[in-house]
């Protein structure tokens, strides 16, 4: 008897390879929890990047204010080849556009005292009738600081405000003609006058910005005998200032103010300064999301108390009068 065999049903598949449904969800759950790892950390990396990047900015900004400072004050007092007393101002100066003026003080009693090399005022502003309006002005202390500048002129400029100087004795003049000495005391040379008044502006660019970042500023003495605005550091928020006097002991104390206005042309407290502490307190353009800063930073006489989500950076120095 011949065997028999089934007879292949028609239509029969055979069966295929591939994923089932609940294999494919698998993967796709596999799938997005590693881009999600990915994405957490590359979300960490680019806040950590702009985290740094507004370190930088705090850096950058508070250690050039700082070393503007330190440069101008290290060359406070600076009289070129001239010891002695300066001269009493023998001509008239002209016309000093802007020129920073205390109440009561005469035109030209401010850009000519020279022997005051340093001057400051203790949170508040004398010149706002004069240089710097009080819409200007944030608060803070004041630094007022007169030198020449490091090389003498070669040629005479006609609005610019000169010192002429020798070793007995020197004067301010402004124009081409330089005083007369009598019995041509040598060597002669006319050094360009420096002022700069440094104080905190609670803008950078325009009191029209928004938001506001304060800045460091100063009012400058420029070439044609004006005092007008200068920026010097953006993101600087708070600015203070110590002086240093040699007391008794001997040993040097610190003040947050000194007796004697920023026009006296005879010997005052400030005559006696030899050092000078500073404090810079530095503030990012921008607030950062999901950071908080509660901190109090003590300057000087001052504390500042935040709350709020600006990052920043205290910068401080004491600078030691070389003249």
């Amino acid at each position: 008897m011949k065997s028999q065999h089934p007879t292949p049903v028609k239509g029969a598949r055979r069966r295929e390879a591939g994923f089932t449904l609940i294999e494919m969800m698998v993967s796709i759950t596999i799938g997005l929890v590693i881009i999600a790892g990915l994405l957490t950390v590359l979300g960490s990396n680019f806040s950590s990047s702009k985290s740094n990047e507004r370190t930088s900015e705090l850096q950058t900004n508070g250690r050039y204010a700082l070393n503007s400072l330190r440069q101008d004050l290290r060359q406070a007092g600076f009289r070129g080849y001239t010891w002695a007393e300066p001269n009493a101002l023998s001509t008239s100066l002209g016309t000093l556009t802007n020129e920073c003026l205390e109440v009561g003080a005469t035109a030209g009693s401010f850009v000519s005292n020279v022997r005051q090399g340093i001057w400051g005022s203790n949170d508040s502003n004398p010149f706002s009738g004069s240089c710097l309006l009080s819409a200007d002005y944030a608060g803070d202390d004041m630094l007022v600081v007169r030198k020449l500048a490091e090389d003498p002129a070669t040629t005479l400029s006609a609005g610019t405000v000169y010192f002429h100087s020798s070793y007995a004795v020197g004067e301010v003049f402004r124009g081409t003609t330089a005083p007369t000495f009598t019995g041509t005391p040598t060597p002669l040379a006319n050094f360009p006058l420096q002022i700069y008044v440094y104080y905190i502006s609670p803008y950078s660019t325009s009191s029209t910005e928004s938001p506001r970042v304060p800045a460091l500023y100063r009012v400058a003495l420029r070439s044609d005998g004006s005092m007008a605005r200068e920026l010097v550091a953006s993101g600087i928020e708070h600015f203070q200032v110590q002086y240093g006097r040699l007391s008794t002991v001997p040993d040097t104390r610190y003040y947050d103010s000194v007796t004697g206005m920023s026009t006296t042309t005879t010997q005052t407290d400030w005559d006696d300064v030899n050092s000078v502490r500073i404090w810079l307190l530095a503030r990012n353009a921008a607030a950062e999301p999901g950071y908080l800063n509660t901190n109090s930073y003590v300057m000087g006489d001052r504390t500042y108390t935040v709350n709020d989500s600006f990052r920043r950076q205290l910068f401080t120095t004491v600078v030691q009068l070389r003249n």
